[in-house]
């Protein structure tokens, strides 16, 4: 991490990763995205512990989508480096799964056909295909669903449908990238449930990009936040949470004091973004 970088930990000695566990599983050293003249990211430094849940808050257009796509390989930085299980990242990595905000179901196709998808572009055994998308409709809660089509279907469980197609292909690292930023607020504490149920079932390492601090902070084994444009890491925060949390976690008297502590660097850098430096 970068020596200036702050680092806020509400962490019991129950919560999170183990220490003897913190392998790096991904890192970006010292990555800036430039866009012509506009300086949209870095220079920023990350390191991903292997079986972590991090997530990145920041104020709009601080480049956290831009720090997602040169992640995964969609984008590719103007300086530094980024590697994956040692490895540097050119393209999208196998093991790397993303699921995005916007639906990308195919309304053409049935939830089965939507899950199967990529593993018949890649030529998967068929035996192969039916064992996995049979059983990750049965883990997001979708086999009563198979035959529909995503028109039939509620927004929250499109989503279902476009993580479960991202499941099927069994990633080490998951990239969100506001997946939930379009359901109401009930909505979105069910989903991640889910979502942390399949980050314990799977062990893969998870990066969620969000606007929304309580989910941040209810999901979260640390949180990054960004700065304004051109966005860096100013604080990474702790939650300490236990791993077998789900939505409850709300209720804990530690809950307001981490999401405080998010808002607390955000007021001012959400200003910065919107050009005032201060609110009447």
């Amino acid at each position: 991490m970068g020596a200036n970088m702050a680092v806020a930990s509400f962490a019991d000695p129950g919560g999170g990763i183990p220490a003897t566990a913190r392998e790096i599983h991904a890192e970006l050293r010292g990555v800036t995205r430039v866009y012509g003249r506009l300086a949209a990211l870095g220079p920023l430094d990350l390191d991903l512990v292997r079986g972590e849940f991090f997530s990145v808050v920041g104020p709009s257009g601080c480049g956290k989508s831009t720090l997602l796509d040169v992640l995964s390989g969609l984008g590719r930085p103007n300086a530094g480096t980024v590697s994956f299980e040692g490895a540097p990242v050119e393209g999208v990595p196998d093991g790397v799964g993303i699921v995005f905000q916007e639906d990308a179901s195919f309304p053409w196709l049935t939830v089965y056909d939507n899950v199967a998808f990529g593993l018949r572009r890649a030529g998967t055994d068929a035996a192969e295909i039916a064992r996995r998308v049979d059983y990750a409709l049965g883990f997001m809660g979708l086999s009563d669903f198979a035959g529909a089509y995503p028109a039939q279907l509620s927004g929250g469980m499109r989503q279902r449908v476009c993580i479960a197609r991202t499941l099927v292909t069994q990633p080490r690292l998951i990239l969100l990238d506001e997946p939930f930023g379009a359901l109401d607020q009930q909505t979105r504490l069910l989903m991640g449930d889910e979502l942390l149920r399949l980050w314990r079932e799977t062990g893969a390492t998870v990066l969620l990009i969000t606007h929304a601090l309580d989910e941040a902070a209810m999901l979260s084994d640390r949180i990054g936040v960004m700065s304004s444009r051109p966005g860096r890491f100013i604080e990474i925060v702790e939650t300490g949470w236990p791993r077998e949390r789900d939505s409850r976690i709300v209720a804990d008297e530690r809950f307001g004091p981490v999401t405080a502590r998010l808002w607390s660097h955000l007021r001012g850098e959400s200003l910065k973004a919107i050009g005032k430096k201060s609110l009447p």
